[in-house]
């Protein structure tokens, strides 16, 4: 069964293509999330890798488990998701960046004095992957090899939900604004190299997105709201924008949109960055915790005026 907040499941189907063994979907009775029965991933069928990325883009996120992977396997399934990307601003250690710049290592652990991965053992705020980014990644997948006993869940967001059930004040509010998204720091707050610290959200370097984005697979409409440190509300005073990012924020981080995974070694968790945010909750720092990240390039995001009408699936109740 997958870890819920309120453990329960919603429903399971199969899904087959022409050739290959089926996969089975479980859904959770959370706003987003599915667990995938499809066995070993590296001998996939490309029908159900593709009934696999249509699980994905239904359900936002998706979590398999029991998985036995070299940096090589990793790689290669990702590359069957979509083109890979580097995250060039990502520090991944010295070693490991040279072998697989593909691959991201999410650790707190500490070799030879030195860092093996980024995040340390710290709280990582609600966010979305390289939000600061012209072209923010399209999805990211977790491969975790070591996990402590308890703590470091990831918790993810339903950013169409979180649009659909947003106050109609307050949509009518963000109409048309768009969000600067900071490079300056990554999403356990530190400085990355060759940036300083900003004094004024106004001027922070990086892109502006549109508050609202279009899902360019699926066509729905969602919230896209990158990361909440520096952000800026362009064309608002700092108040104003201070206290309108409060607000979103408030309201898309609310438990009722969210689910937690609780990691097992073995498990790959594959996420939406175009329509989910996530964050990691702390650990203990003296117990091992060691992920391979991998992460697909993305688009430019827009506001299209050819988005579909109606809601995404997972935008509605799941009660």
């Amino acid at each position: 069964m997958l870890h819920t907040d309120n453990q329960v499941q919603l429903e399971t189907h199969t899904a087959e293509g022409r050739s290959g063994r089926a996969i089975q979907v479980t859904a959770t009775g959370a706003p987003l999330g599915a667990e995938v029965m499809c066995g070993d991933i590296r001998t996939l069928s490309d029908a159900a890798v593709a009934a696999l990325r249509s699980a994905w883009l239904e359900n936002l996120v998706v979590m398999i488990r029991g998985q036995k992977l070299s940096d090589d396997d990793l790689i290669a399934f990702g590359q069957r998701l979509g083109d890979l990307d580097t995250a060039p601003l990502a520090k991944t250690g010295k070693e490991k960046a040279r072998a697989h710049p593909e691959i991201i290592v999410v650790s707190n652990v500490i070799e030879n004095g030195q860092a093996i991965g980024v995040l340390r053992d710290a709280e990582v705020v609600w966010h979305s992957d390289n939000s600061y980014r012209e072209q923010p990644l399209s999805f990211s997948a977790l491969y975790a090899l070591e996990v402590p006993l308890s703590g470091g869940n990831t918790g993810f967001a339903n950013m169409y939900r979180a649009l659909e059930t947003l106050p109609t004040e307050l949509r009518s509010r963000i109409e048309g604004l768009t969000i600067k998204h900071d490079m300056t720091y990554n999403s356990a707050g530190d400085l990355r190299e060759g940036f300083s610290p900003v004094s004024d959200v106004r001027d922070a370097p990086g892109p502006k997105h549109p508050i609202v984005r279009t899902h360019v697979e699926t066509g729905f409409n969602a919230l896209y709201l990158g990361r909440r440190p520096n952000a800026y509300i362009d064309g608002l005073s700092v108040d104003e924008s201070e206290r309108l990012l409060n607000a979103l924020w408030a309201h898309a981080t609310q438990p009722a949109l969210t689910w937690h995974h609780q990691w097992r070694a073995g498990d790959i968790v594959i996420w939406d960055n175009r329509c989910v945010m996530h964050r990691r909750q702390p650990f203990d720092a003296g117990a091992r915790r060691v992920m391979h990240r991998i992460q697909g390039k993305g688009d430019k995001p827009l506001l299209r005026t050819d988005a579909k009408q109606g809601s995404h699936p997972r935008a509605l109740s799941m009660q």
